[in-house]
Formats: structure tokens, C-alpha cells, sequence
């Protein structure tokens, strides 16, 4: 339909592009299907370029989109609003078009030639991933393999935190562990903490003997590598795998928090104010200006943040997108002050905040781990529910919300349990084509789209257009939830459809090319909630 629009607006305005139609112009479905298939207002959007009413325009449009061959009708409504009918085989052809594209139907080219470097996660080593983890990870992940399917190059980056006071922590919490004393107040509990330290004791006998000094070195290394190890291993049974394990320590160590502190002296970006050096961040749009340098000559956490993103540029990241938690909302102005500061574009640092993560089972709120002893972690989740349900629950709703996980819904199998209604839509297709195999129903045999003409099939036609669409928008807002939530209309529209329309002809019928045009739309589906659910993370099971 975008061609035959441009084409239209080309023949009526000739100042305009026929390619040049700005992003206010919308071409989606209409709330009601009566109106039609599809809907438009780009009448209402160009008029005053083609010096017209906003009606006129769409009236004097309408011949020439009616002349479209894949159009049935056209109608003028309201202010100028353009419905247009698709006729019977225009829209059957979908179904071929989905099939024939496979993996690739819903995929576009909106982000390519761009370079996005997604910063997720990126949890301290001093504990089990917690539920916020867990979203990030979902969230972020999907948010990855949304942009990768509009043509970007996206690098996961899991930024590890091996420097700086909570490290100190959890070094001392294994020490007094390892030595049979009490857990510093400021320290971490748990099980976990008394198991890393009976195994570094293991590993290292002669760990006691060394001095105070070297034994807390010597539990902060082995203790950061053996719970880092831990936290990977959780992601990758989560289903997520990183590009980059970039370390903050590496920034310290390499001299590029000097140099980027040295630049921003030589810019006059830095001021000395009661013995500390302060970087001119509200001159940026920051509340106020943040301390580099602190007073004792120590970089402040923000030194490492401004080398960090520099060195993503220097790494050829167009965009530096970083998902971070509820109580980093400052992070926002801070970080593209910081990008600004240094010459460069703020707008190539965009800042995603997530909401916290809530468990309920038996209508009662889970507040604790068994393991982990103050919060909940992600392998609590999973065991509780399976990988797929928890990807999907975690993704399923925007992270600007806080977020109620069910135990008891999540793990039912039933059609309240999201994601097992779609995963059951899946299965069923493929069920229905293994059967229609069985009765020698063959796709290969014939195809007939005008066959498509019963309400439900327009209705499922209707879903299976919008998919391209949907993964588009779930990209350029980072809103994954989009593609879930769509999942859930589109299994609906075939669980109907299913319940109305046969596929395999009874045993004193014989096979039509119905039949098999109706095989089409059904595998059509089953492909488009393959690839859906693939972009959240999820499995598409043959059979359930």
C-alpha cells in the first residue's frame, strides 16, 4: 500500500518526493474492519502541500488509489481520512509472501548502517543475579534482537564492576566467612557467601597463612572471579550471551580515566572548588555540576562513567544505549552532560530506566531466597516457572511500570498463562500440518488467495500484516513488550480462526485448492509466531 499511496501523492502534487513522505503519515489498521483494511491519513498530513482541504485532497487522491489493482475500494471519511478495501487476492497473497520469506518476513533496514553499543545488566559480582537483573536481561536482550532485525549492528555489553567499595565488601564478607567471624554489618549475607568461601579455602589451603592484607586480596580476586563465572553461567541458561564483558578496572588501570580527566582540564570543562575538581555538567542540562576528582584526589565514580563512554565511541558505537535501574533516573542528564562535555553529541546517549520486579505466590508477595537470604534471584524465578515463562512475563509489559510476577499463573497450563497461549497457537499449526500431511494437503499443490475470503481470514491476514510494523516501533522505542503483546492478538485471531475454518477435508471430500490456500495462511502463522517469539527469546515448541 506505501507504493500506491506515493505513487497517488506523486501524480496529484508533483512538488512532492514520491519517497519523500514524512513520518506523520500513518498507514494502519482502522479499529473497525468495516471501515475497511486499511487506513490513512495522509490526506489530512499533506493538504496544505497540494494547497487543498484536507476532504479535497482525499477525494481527488481517491481515483488514483482505486486504480491500484490490488484495491478494491476506496472511501473518503470524516475530515479526510482515506479507507481502502484490498481485494480478495491481494490480500490472500500475504500468505504465500510470509511462507516464501520464512525467518526473514517482519525483518526491515530502518537501523542499518548503524552501530548501537546496548549496555545491560551489568550486575556488581557480589551476589546472585536479583529479580532487577532478571528484567534487565530479558529486556535488554530482546530490545537487542528487535534493532539486529531492523538492520543494525548491536553489541551486548555487560559493563563488570570490579573496582571500587562494594568489592571491598564482599572481599571482607568472604574473609570473616572463610575465618568463622561474623559478616560485617556493611557486608553481604546468604548462603552463597559461606559456599564461594569454603571453595576458595579449598582451592587455596594456604590461604591462612598469608597475611591480612594478602588474604583479603586473595578473597577479593578468587571471590569476584568465582561469582562473576556464576553470573554468566545464569545468563546463559537465561538464554543471554554477551558480546563485550568490558572491565571497569581496565579504565583505571590503562590511564584513560587520566586522560579523559587531562582533556576535560585542557577544555575547561573541570573547575577547582574546596580541594575537589568539578566537571561544568549543568552547563549541559545536568541539576548540577559533579565532582571528578574528589578531595583526596580519587576519581569519583563519574570519571570511570565519562572514560567508559568515550571509549564506546572509540569503539565505533554510533549510539550508546545503557539500560540501568529505578534508582539511576539521575543517570540520565549526567551521562549525555558528560558526552557533551567532551565535544561530542548527547544524543548519541539514551538512557533506559527500568522498574523494580515483584513475585506473589498463593496471593502472597515471595520476598526472600533461600540462597541468596535478603532478595530474590533470577534462578528462583526460573526454577519456579521455566526459562520461557520468565522471559516472557519479564518482557511482556514496559519497563517504565513496576512489574507483578504470578508464580501460580506463570506456571499453569492454561490460556490465562500468556505465554502458553501463544506457545500453544504455535504448536497448533504445526499440528495442523503435520495432519493435513497425513491426508496428502500439500502447499506445493496449489494456491488460490481469493480462497481467502471468509471474515476470519481477513481477520487473521489483518495480524499477520501488522507484524513488520510492530517490530519496527518495538525498535525505535526500545519497547520489546510491543512484540509480546502482539503475539498474544495474533495467537487469538488463529485460535478463532481455527475454530471456523478447516484445513483438511473430511474423509467424503476432496482436496481443493481451499483447502490448500487455507494450509498457506496456517503455516503463514505459525511462521510469524516462530519469528515473534524468537525476537523476545522464547521457543516456539512443535508440540504441547
Amino acid at each position: 500500500m506505501g507504493l500506491a499511496l506515493r505513487r497517488a501523492v506523486a501524480a496529484k502534487a508533483l512538488t512532492l518526493d514520491p519517497d519523500d513522505i514524512p513520518e506523520q503519515v500513518q498507514v494502519a489498521r482502522p479499529r473497525q474492519r468495516e471501515h475497511g483494511d486499511w487506513a490513512t491519513n495522509l490526506a489530512l498530513q499533506l493538504a496544505k502541500r497540494a494547497n487543498l482541504a484536507p476532504r479535497q485532497f482525499a477525494e481527488a487522491l481517491a481515483p488514483f488509489i482505486s486504480a491500484h489493482d490490488a484495491v478494491a475500494r476506496v472511501e473518503v471519511a470524516g475530515p479526510g481520512f482515506i479507507n481502502l478495501t484490498l481485494a480478495k487476492a491481494a490480500a490472500g497473497g500475504l500468505a504465500k509472501k510470509i511462507v516464501e520469506a520464512g525467518g526473514d518476513y517482519g525483518r526491515g533496514e530502518a537501523m542499518a548502517g548503524e552501530t548501537v553499543n546496548l549496555e545491560f545488566v551489568s550486575a556488581n559480582p557480589t551476589g546472585p543475579l536479583h529479580l532487577a537483573g532478571a528484567r534487565w536481561a530479558a529486556v535488554g536482550d530482546s530490545i537487542a534482537r528487535t534493532m539486529r532485525a531492523q538492520g543494525a549492528r548491536v553489541v551486548r555489553e555487560y559493563y563488570f564492576n570490579d573496582h571500587g567499595a562494594q568489592i571491598d565488601r564482599f572481599a571482607r564478607s568472604l574473609m570473616a566467612a572463610a575465618q568463622g567471624r561474623p559478616i560485617p554489618e556493611d557486608g553481604y549475607g546468604g548462603q552463597y557467601i559461606q559456599d564461594i568461601a569454603r571453595a576458595i579455602k579449598a582451592a587455596r589451603p594456604d590461604v591462612a597463612d598469608l597475611a591480612p592484607d594478602e588474604q583479603l586480596e586473595a578473597f577479593r580476586a578468587d571471590g569476584v572471579e568465582a561469582m562473576f563465572a556464576e553470573i554468566k553461567r545464569t545468563l546463559h541458561d537465561f538464554g543471554v550471551d554477551f558480546d563485550v564483558y568490558f572491565h571497569e578496572r581496565s579504565l583505571h588501570l590503562s590511564g584513560a580515566v587520566d586522560d579523559v580527566i587531562g582533556q576535560l582540564r585542557r577544555d575547561g570543562q573541570l573547575y577547582e572548588n574546596d580541594g575537589a575538581w568539578w566537571l561544568r555538567s549543568s552547563d549541559y542540562g545536568d541539576d548540577k555540576d559533579r565532582v571528578v576528582i574528589k578531595s583526596d584526589g580519587q576519581a569519583a565514580y563519574i570519571a570511570g562513567d565519562i572514560a567508559y563512554f568515550k571509549n564506546k565511541r572509540e569503539r565505533g558505537a554510533d549510539r550508546a544505549v545503557y539500560l540501568l535501574g529505578a534508582d539511576h533516573h539521575g543517570y540520565i542528564a549526567r551521562l549525555k552532560a558528560a558526552a557533551a562535555a567532551l565535544g561530542d553529541d548527547p544524543d548519541r546517549v539514551e538512557v533506559l530506566i527500568g522498574q523494580l520486579v515483584f513475585l506473589v505466590k498463593d496471593g502472597q508477595p515471595v520476598k526472600m531466597s533461600k540462597r541468596a537470604g535478603t532478595v530474590v534471584t533470577l534462578e528462583d524465578l526460573t526454577e519456579a516457572i521455566g526459562v520461557d515463562a520468565a522471559r516472557y512475563a519479564l518482557v511482556r509489559s514496559s519497563i517504565d511500570s513496576s512489574l507483578e510476577i504470578d508464580l501460580d499463573l506463570w506456571a499453569s497450563q492454561s490460556n490465562e498463562n500468556p505465554v502458553y497461549y501463544v506457545q500453544y497457537a504455535h504448536a497448533r499449526t504445526r499440528s495442523v500440518d503435520r495432519n493435513a500431511a497425513a491426508a496428502g494437503v500439500a502447499r506445493a499443490d496449489g494456491f488460490a488467495p481469493g480462497a481467502l475470503d471468509h471474515p476470519a481470514d481477513a481477520v487473521l491476514l489483518g495480524q499477520l500484516a501488522e507484524f513488520p510494523q510492530v517490530v519496527a516501533e518495538a525498535a525505535r522505542l526500545r519497547e520489546p513488550h510491543r512484540v509480546a503483546r502482539y503475539l498474544e492478538a495474533l495467537a487469538s485471531a488463529y485460535h478463532k480462526w481455527y475454530d471456523q475454518r478447516r484445513v483438511i477435508p473430511y474423509a467424503d471430500e476432496p482436496t481443493s485448492d481451499e483447502h490448500r490456500t487455507k494450509l498457506w495462511l496456517n503455516d503463514a502463522t505459525g511462521q510469524v509466531l516462530a519469528n515473534g517469539l524468537a525476537l523476545v527469546g522464547v521457543s516456539a515448541p512443535e508440540r504441547m
